[in-house]
């Protein structure tokens, strides 16, 4: 792996500033494979550059410019990436962990497969990113725009998307354990087969939101207007069921009619075993 000097990286950047704007001057940087650990390219231009498989751990990109630039398979652990532009770059399975990412312009970026544990994307621009199968564990995404990502079996066991705006976000499949979704706008979401157990959705708008095959256990749903989505039938027998229980130990009058037939409906439900007999009883 190629190390290099700080003055031999201001010749490279030099010559690529030039190749930026007229290709038939300057050179394209190829930083392919390189040791950049620690490097300072704070602000620099590196468009449609090659740095695949290059090692920047904790080296400084804030404010630098690569978009379109290829990071395949880079080492950006612990970088710092703020306010970054990195528009259409590719960062398939990139080592994002722990880097700092806020206000990074990551629109239609390739990050299929990234690892981002622990990342800090506080008011990223995500639309139209590609982040299925990206490790998103506890990572900060409070206050970004994923308008239009896809999602698809990404992990986000314990991430902050407090106040997110998920509109129409494609989520099949993905592991929202212990997210924070507290205000996300999840308004006609694809979150068919997540994983939503002891997530928390306080106040997130999931009208026509599609949580057929989800899993809710645990999790706090909202009981407000924002609160009307598409489920399956396991679903709707579990909130059932957790009403009839509601009713009877209120004591509701002359709703011994209703409760049957809602006990009839929820017999069998799959933790009416944890659940005790209220489902059972008629």
């Amino acid at each position: 792996m190629k190390t290099f000097t700080q003055v031999q990286l201001q010749k490279i950047l030099k010559d690529h500033a030039k190749w930026c704007k007229d290709s038939s001057t300057g050179k394209r940087t190829n930083l392919r494979n390189a040791n950049l650990v620690g490097a300072d390219l704070g602000g620099a231009d590196l468009r449609d550059a090659n740095l695949e498989g290059a090692d920047l751990r904790g080296a400084d990109l804030g404010g630098a410019d690569l978009k379109g630039a290829d990071l395949r398979g880079a080492n950006l652990e612990g970088a710092d990436l703020r306010d970054a532009n990195l528009e259409g770059a590719d960062l398939e399975g990139a080592d994002l962990r722990d880097a700092n990412l806020e206000g990074a312009d990551l629109r239609d970026a390739n990050l299929e497969g990234a690892d981002l544990r622990g990342a800090n994307l506080r008011g990223a621009n995500l639309k139209g990113a590609d982040l299925r199968n990206a490790n998103l564990i506890y990572a900060d995404l409070k206050g970004a725009d994923p308008k239009g990502t896809d999602l698809r079996g990404a992990d986000l066991v314990g991430a902050d998307l407090g106040g997110a705006d998920l509109v129409g976000a494609d989520l099949r499949g993905t592991d929202l354990k212990g997210a924070d979704l507290e205000n996300a706008d999840l308004g006609g979401a694809d979150l068919k087969g997540a994983d939503l157990g002891g997530a928390d959705l306080r106040g997130a708008n999931l009208v026509y939101a599609d949580l057929r095959g989800a899993n809710l256990d645990f999790s706090s749903l909202p009981l407000w207007c924002g609160g009307q989505f598409k489920a399956d039938e396991k679903i709707c027998k579990q909130l059932v069921a957790h009403s009839l229980r509601i009713m009877e130990l209120s004591k509701i009058k002359n709703t011994l009619t209703l409760r049957k037939q809602m006990a009839k409906f929820v017999k069998g439900w799959h933790q009416e075993s944890e659940f005790g007999k209220a489902a059972t009883k008629f």
